[in-house]
C-alpha cells in the first residue's frame, strides 16, 4: 500500500510558540528536530504493519524545508519545496492508499488550540459550499476526491477533534491539550513516539473500515482575507469575484482539486508585499 504522510509542525508535541515553528528564529532547529522524529516514528508504525508498504513523506510546513532530511528514516522518500503541485499533500495521487496527517493543527478560530490558524495569517477563514475549514479539512477533502481516507491525525486535542468531525473512524493521537494560542499541556517527546508508532500500525490495519472524506461535484470557494490589499490581489485572478464583505472572494470550481489550487495561489497571493 502508498502511504502518504503529510507533516506540518504546530501540532507537534511540545511546539507552542512561533519561534519553534518559523526559520531563523531561535528554536526553530529544535522545531525540526521533533518533528522529524515523530515522523519517523509514524513511518517505523508504518512499515511494520506493512513491510512492503511504498511510504511518502511530504514536509508540508512553512517553506516545506523543515523536516531534517538526513535525519529522516531511509526506508521512504520525501518530498521537500515550494511552490509545488497539491502543496501540503504533495505525492497524493489515485494510487494512494491512505495519507497521515502528522504535527497539525486546529483552522482558525477553533480555539483556545495551539497556533491555530487558516493556512497562513494572511488568511482570516476558508469555506468549501459554505462550510468551513482548516487545513485539516482542506486536506481531508482532497484525499477524499481521490478516494483516499486519512487514516491517522497527531496534533492537539483541538485538532483531533477536528478530524473527527469529519472521518470518525480514523485514528487520532493527540500529542497535547491546548490551553491557548501558545499554550499546552504537552506529553513528553518519548512518548508521543511511542503512541505515534503504536497508532500508525493500528491505523494502516484500519484503513479498509475507514471511508473518505468527500466533498463532489462543483465547489464554492470562499476565502476571507486579512487585507483589502490581499483582496484587491485575489481578483486579478480569472474567475475569482470580490463577494460581499470588504475581505472576502469566491471562485467557483469544477472540483475540489481545482478550488484546492486557487486556494493554494491566493494564500500566496495574500503574502505579497504591496
Amino acid at each position: 500500500m502508498r502511504v502518504v504522510i503529510s507533516a506540518d509542525m504546530e501540532g507537534i508535541s511540545g511546539v507552542v510558540h512561533r519561534t519553534e515553528i518559523l526559520p531563523g528564529e531561535y528554536d526553530y532547529e529544535r522545531g525540526r528536530a521533533l518533528m522529524t522524529a515523530e515522523v519517523n516514528a509514524v513511518i517505523d508504525g508504518v512499515l511494520t504493519a506493512d513491510p512492503g508498504a511504498d511510504v511518502l513523506v511530504a514536509d508540508a510546513h512553512g517553506p516545506f524545508r523543515s523536516i531534517l532530511p538526513e535525519d529522516l528514516d531511509p526506508r521512504v522518500r520525501l518530498v521537500r519545496g515550494r511552490p509545488r503541485p497539491l502543496g501540503m499533500m504533495a505525492g497524493l495521487d489515485d494510487r494512494t492508499g491512505a495519507v497521515m496527517f502528522v504535527g497539525y493543527h486546529a483552522r482558525a478560530g477553533a480555539g483556545p488550540a495551539v497556533l491555530a490558524h487558516a493556512m497562513s495569517g494572511a488568511v482570516l477563514d476558508v469555506r468549501l459550499n459554505g462550510r468551513t475549514v482548516g487545513e485539516i479539512g482542506l486536506n481531508a477533502a482532497l484525499a477524499g476526491h481521490h478516494g483516499v481516507p486519512v487514516a491517522l491525525v497527531a496534533g492537539d486535542d483541538v485538532a483531533c477533534a477536528e478530524l473527527a468531525a469529519l472521518s470518525p473512524r480514523s485514528v487520532a493521537v493527540p500529542v497535547k491539550q491546548a490551553a491557548g494560542q501558545f499554550a499546552a499541556v504537552t506529553l513528553h517527546p518519548t512518548v508521543v513516539r511511542e503512541r505515534l508508532r503504536a497508532a500508525a500500525a493500528e491505523a494502516v490495519r484500519a484503513v479498509p473500515g475507514i471511508p473518505p472524506f468527500r466533498i463532489d461535484g462543483p465547489v464554492v470557494l470562499e476565502m476571507d482575507l486579512h487585507g483589502p490589499a490581499a483582496v484587491d490581489l485575489a481578483t486579478l485572478v480569472p474567475g475569482v469575484e470580490r463577494a460581499p464583505g470588504a475581505r472576502t472572494v469566491r471562485f467557483a470550481a469544477r472540483d475540489l482539486p481545482e478550488a484546492y489550487r486557487v486556494m493554494s495561489l491566493l494564500v500566496a497571493l495574500g503574502q505579497v508585499p504591496v
